[in-house]
């Protein structure tokens, strides 16, 4: 099959962007990589590692390089809107990270400069690229559990983890930036079909300890417009030495025909070392005891990286050196699982149902 080349500018030289220009490296069709991040050390850094022939401290001028034909945008949350515009405005493909963005105005700003220009945009929600969700969204499309009528999902995390993601940006909340993942993934099981209502509820403790005002745990209800009701929970607020690398999770999903039962916490593949493993996602932090294979990207083995991220990298490069269909978020379908995780923010606060859409 012929490939089309691909020169890839990278922006946003950090965890994910070091992962996803790793994997680009080894891909058949990608010729040329450029780094870009707000830090010029860390796109140096970046560049010198996966052989990156330009890097920069400016995000535009890695966007605009006349060598690069797609953009991965990795950068933090709050600083995803800026680049895919820009990458939009260039007539580049985009990979952005979820969430699309941290405010529906902004999601909207994207999906009509995209619409405009007929731009391929997608979003990175790697759960959908985790094997077992592959396998579970084939059996639905088979028709093996007929209509979905309920479903949950709940997923468990440190308070470490979250405390890191609201250094990095206090509107990253667990609800916004994690449980955002089964949002969509929920949405991508049942089709598209609309969210009507969500009820939630949530409790304060930990995080609010350390100076933010965030929910440790927080329960909802979702309410879809065919009747569809799915039971969300998350708390990343667990014990900082708590075993899970990134997700320990649990799906569920009951239809007319059967049911599917979805474990991955993890709990069967434990590991205990006096030596420490770091953590994948806090460089400076080291567990002794670990749910082997509970980190969200993936995990390193044998020198190649294996699990969701490396999946999904791969389909995306696979899907514009030769047009091979994928199944990465579309910003409309991004946009609604950032609505539906600001309405359960809402719903916590306000104590009440929150009907969607939301108003402006």
């Amino acid at each position: 099959m012929q490939r089309k080349p691909i020169g890839l500018g990278v922006i946003g030289s950090g965890r994910i962007g070091t992962l996803r220009s790793r994997l680009a490296s080894e891909h058949p069709a990608v010729n040329f990589i450029a780094t870009a991040d707000r830090n010029p050390a860390n796109a140096r850094a970046l560049a010198e590692k996966v052989g990156a022939k330009v890097h920069s401290g400016n995000n535009l001028e890695i966007i605009n390089h006349p060598d690069v034909t797609a953009v991965v945008v990795s950068t933090a949350e709050g600083e995803h809107t800026e680049a895919v515009l820009a990458a939009i405005a260039a007539g580049k493909p985009v990979l952005v990270e979820k969430p699309i963005a941290l405010t529906t105005t902004e999601a909207d700003a994207i999906i009509a400069a995209a619409e405009r220009s007929n731009a391929n945009v997608r979003v990175g929600y790697s759960r959908r690229y985790k094997d077992r969700y592959l396998i579970a969204k084939e059996q639905i499309i088979q028709g093996r559990v007929g209509k979905i009528t309920g479903a949950a999902a709940r997923v468990f995390n440190s308070s470490t983890q979250a405390l890191a993601m609201l250094k990095r940006d206090p509107h990253a909340t667990p609800v916004v930036d994690a449980l955002t993942y089964y949002v969509d993934l929920m949405g991508w099981f049942l089709g598209g079909t609309k969210l009507a209502e969500v009820y939630s509820r949530g409790t304060k403790g930990v995080l609010k300890s350390h100076g933010h005002d965030v929910d440790d745990v927080c329960y909802s209800v979702l309410t879809y417009d065919d009747g569809t009701t799915v039971n969300l929970g998350i708390s990343y607020a667990l014990p900082e030495n708590y075993p899970a690398m990134g997700h320990a999770a649990r799906v569920e999903v009951l239809g007319t025909e059967g049911v599917m039962i979805l474990d991955d916490d993890h709990t069967d593949q434990i590991m205990y070392s006096n030596k420490g493993l770091p953590h994948v996602y806090l460089p400076d932090v080291t567990v002794n005891m670990v749910f082997l294979q509970s980190g969200t990207p993936g995990d390193w083995a044998l020198g190649d990286f294996w699990g969701p991220i490396a999946n999904e990298t791969r389909a995306w490069l696979d899907h514009l050196a030769t047009g091979k269909p994928c199944v990465l978020a579309t910003p409309r379908e991004a946009r609604a699982t950032l609505e539906a995780t600001l309405a359960i923010e809402l719903s916590v606060d306000s104590g009440q149902p929150v009907r969607l859409p939301l108003a402006r």
